[in-house]
């Protein structure tokens, strides 16, 4: 049968008369038919499981983005450990040099020698009351002392080379005036120095605190 007796065949079918189909149309009907139900039998079958699929495949891309990041911090950590040993290292050396509270006393008589060895006159030497704050304590010192400009200049760099933290606040200078050599000056300020708190003494601090601020 050549390719223009099967075409004039089918272009002679009667679609209202199967029965009267050529054999071989017949079996090309069915075999079309089978395919097709197949196909659509496997798609109906294949489909949940390739939602499925789109699904995992979703999930399993968020869990290698959570996998990254959490990879990333760990990879991190001993970077931030490093930076917390050193916080504590530097806040340790910090608490060094905070006087504890039987120190503050032998701190105010090097105050006073690193006076005397400036060449100052002491006018007036008044502790004053402590101030507590969240884990110190501030110890301010209201001094009075006369002396050459240079001499004060000495004297604030010595205290400023001291081992323990002390400052030096609102300072005021005057010309002594008088009697007194033309380069003489009055000096008053607030020499503080700053002692650590020990765990009792911070408890009973926090509610003072409080306090002051009613």
């Amino acid at each position: 049968m050549t390719p223009r007796d099967i075409y004039v065949q089918l272009q002679t079918l009667d679609p209202r008369e199967p029965g009267a189909w050529p054999t071989w149309v017949h079996i090309v009907a069915s075999v079309l038919l089978s395919i097709i139900l197949l196909v659509g039998g496997l798609y109906f079958l294949i489909e949940p499981d390739y939602e499925e699929l789109q699904t995992q495949q979703a999930k399993e891309l968020d869990l290698k983005k959570e996998f990254e990041e959490k990879q990333s911090k760990v990879a991190a950590l001993d970077a931030y450990k490093a930076q917390l040993a050193e916080m504590q290292r530097s806040f340790g050396d910090m608490l060094k040099q905070l006087p504890n509270k039987t120190e503050v006393a032998n701190l105010l008589n090097d105050i006073s020698q690193t006076r005397v060895a400036s060449s100052l006159e002491e006018e007036l030497f008044q502790p004053l009351a402590e101030q507590p704050k969240d884990f110190y304590a501030e110890v301010p010192n209201r001094i009075v002392v006369t002396g050459t400009y240079h001499q004060m200049g000495a004297f604030v760099s010595s205290i400023a080379a001291l081992p323990r933290i002390v400052t030096i606040d609102e300072v005021a200078l005057v010309p002594v005036g008088g009697s007194a050599p033309k380069d003489e000056l009055r000096m008053t300020a607030f020499a503080k120095t700053y002692r650590y708190l020990e765990e009792g003494e911070a408890v009973a601090a926090k509610p003072r605190a409080g306090g002051a601020k009613k």
